[in-house]
């Protein structure tokens, strides 16, 4: 009993020094040291980003309901076709080790493997819309946040803390709150005609594009962008010329041409092709998972730019959802995610160490076929 009792105090004491010890940090909390221009800058070019996604999502719905033209295999070949003419370009002019025939020689199957699944996750998200609701793709998109953290986690050596699993949890929160106004707008469109179909395309849409983009911030990181997007760019364009051959031959003869078509086609084009330029930018300034999370709000951006194009009903939940997915957001990015090397012989100043361009442990040779959104 006298030992019982002799804990008591050691309970109190030690629960009484973790408050001490919490209120110690919440008093050196400094606002100045977490919200950096860094963040604020990384903030700013995920909403531009979200901001693209949101000019290929309101010219694709133009196509498709102003002018029946529904051909997202031809929207992708033009965004590919545009990467290869830039970045495939640059490549062939390298010398060395840089050069397009070099890395042909060395990672070809690599990159053809990752262009098939970039495409792959691009027209597997559209081709839901067909069996599933708006609502289902909203909800069952946000399968690639988790992805992305357990293939980081994986292959990047990624380490979350305990605040990134909370900012992770109020984006989530956020999409809710924007699904529940959609709901109460009565905007849950699309159609039902084979609902588990349409839901499976969207968890296999969203786990390729967690493949993709855990890819593209390695490649960013440890080689270079130019060779992402030169690669994806000539692998995208033959990928899609072949599929669009096979699945869109007899929709695209169909086209009644006119200015304003031209015009949307070229919008699209050029939003993805900017889109796919600016997000190894951002990824090598923050991380795949971060991108994604900021990615949230391009679905918020299309439904403001509704309300006034396609006569939306507006819900005061659009505002909250905004406001939660970007507190969210902000939160992930204040805490640093450190990464851990996996070979201790590495230099300590090399970042990302652990891998090698010629390394078994690329993300796509360790991982094979299992990344917001773009329709």
């Amino acid at each position: 009993m006298a030992a019982k009792q002799s804990e008591e105090p050691g309970e109190g004491n030690n629960f009484e020094g973790q408050c001490n010890g919490f209120l110690m940090k919440l008093r050196a909390f400094k606002p100045s040291e977490v919200l950096t221009w860094q963040l604020a800058k990384t903030l700013a070019m995920g909403q531009g980003l979200a901001g693209l996604i949101c000019g290929t999502a309101v010219s694709s719905q133009y196509l498709a309901t102003e002018f029946q033209v529904n051909t997202p295999m031809l929207q992708s070949f033009l965004n590919y076709t545009l990467l290869c003419a830039t970045y495939t370009t640059m490549l062939i002019c390298r010398r060395g080790d840089g050069n397009i025939l070099q890395i042909l020689k060395r990672r070809w199957w690599k990159y053809l493997l990752l262009g098939l699944v970039d495409v792959e996750a691009n027209y597997t998200v559209v081709k839901a819309y067909q069996y599933t609701t708006l609502t289902s793709v909203q909800l069952l998109d946000c399968f690639v946040i988790p992805v992305l953290m357990l293939l980081s986690w994986w292959i990047l050596k990624t380490r979350y803390k305990l605040i990134h699993y909370v900012a992770v949890c109020l984006c989530l929160l956020g999409v809710g709150a924007m699904v529940g106004a959609d709901l109460l707008a009565g905007r849950d469109q699309g159609s039902s005609s084979n609902i588990l179909l349409g839901d499976g395309l969207v968890l296999l849409s969203a786990a390729l594009y967690a493949v993709s983009n855990v890819s593209q911030e390695y490649t960013v990181k440890n080689l270079s962008r130019v060779e992402f997007l030169g690669m994806i760019g000539l692998f995208g364009t033959i990928i899609s010329t072949v599929q669009m051959v096979i699945l869109e031959r007899n929709e695209i003869p169909g086209i009644i041409w006119s200015w304003q078509v031209g015009l949307l086609f070229s919008a699209y084009a050029l939003c993805m092709y900017a889109l796919y330029s600016f997000m190894p930018i951002v990824m090598k300034l923050s991380s795949a998972t971060s991108v994604n999370l900021s990615l949230l709000t391009a679905d918020l951006f299309s439904l403001f730019f509704g309300i006034f194009l396609f006569q939306y009903n507006f819900s005061g939940l659009y505002l909250v959802s905004l406001v939660v997915i970007l507190v969210g957001f902000i939160t992930f990015n204040a805490v640093p995610t450190p990464t851990v090397s996996t070979d201790a012989n590495t230099s300590s100043d090399a970042r990302g160490a652990c891998f090698h361009p010629d390394a078994a442990g690329w993300v796509l040779t360790s991982y094979s076929m299992v990344g917001k959104r773009f329709i």
